[in-house]
């Protein structure tokens, strides 16, 4: 028989399981261009989630039936290592996985100018080493940095974060206990100069009202990690210039 486990309390005094205020983002750290053999690459951590972005491109696309004429294929898969949860996980492409592929592949798009490279594609690869809540969008978050790093022409960063739901109350950037025990969970990405939205998902049920709290919330939350982007960016590049 399998025994369900107890829901722990996750507001306490106003502080989350994990000491955080409501609208605090975990730790959050960025490095660009980890990857030797890689055109891009970055390595984000939310909190205890890593997460790993390589690009390759724009290159070649075979077959060649499958090329677009006016601008180049993107190509993404996201995938959960073995180790990464904790329970081992199969090496095969999950349903989850392949459907966050498609997700984060959206998210990205309207950020790349593809109509810059007909006939050839970009391919963006996002491994997670360790999931601890909010793998998409730190996966959507370290790809637009590997794809700036890959030097890939873009309309603007994409940045993304969770807003969730606990003990009825809205929190930013969820980790995996939130994400387990929680009433919802948001995931946001956006381009923040822009002003667009490019992924909005909703698992869970939100009053109207607690959506627009929600969606402010995870705005706000984005703004601060599209600045961490850019210094991260900055910081690489201005070290080359130095050396």
């Amino acid at each position: 028989m399998v025994v369900a486990k107890e829901k722990p309390p996750l507001i306490i005094n106003g502080r989350r399981i994990d000491g955080r205020a409501p609208d605090e983002l975990r730790p959050i750290r960025m490095e660009v261009g980890v990857l030797k053999n890689a055109d891009g690459s970055a390595l984000v951590e939310y909190g205890n989630t890593k997460v790993l972005a390589a690009v390759y491109g724009p290159r070649e696309l075979h077959p060649k039936h499958v090329t677009m004429p006016d601008r180049a294929v993107i190509r993404c898969r996201y995938r959960m290592l073995s180790f990464s949860a904790e329970e081992r996980k199969s090496p095969a492409p999950s349903r989850r996985e392949i459907e966050l592929s498609k997700v984060i592949r959206e998210a990205l798009e309207p950020a790349i100018m593809s109509e810059l490279f007909p006939r050839t594609a970009i391919d963006v690869f996002i491994e997670v080493l360790n999931a601890d809540g909010g793998t998409r969008t730190a996966g959507v978050t370290a790809a637009a940095l590997a794809l700036a790093d890959a030097g890939i022409p873009m309309r603007d960063l994409v940045a993304g974060v969770a807003v969730g739901k606990v003990d009825g109350i809205l929190v930013l950037d969820i980790n995996e206990i939130e994400d387990m025990y929680g009433e919802a969970d948001m995931p946001v990405a956006a381009m923040p100069s822009l002003g667009r939205i490019t992924l909005l998902q909703l698992n869970g049920v939100l009053t109207p009202e607690e959506f627009r709290q929600a969606l402010a919330l995870a705005l706000h939350g984005i703004r601060k990690i599209y600045e961490m982007q850019r210094e991260a960016l900055k910081k690489k590049y201005s070290e080359i210039v130095v050396e």
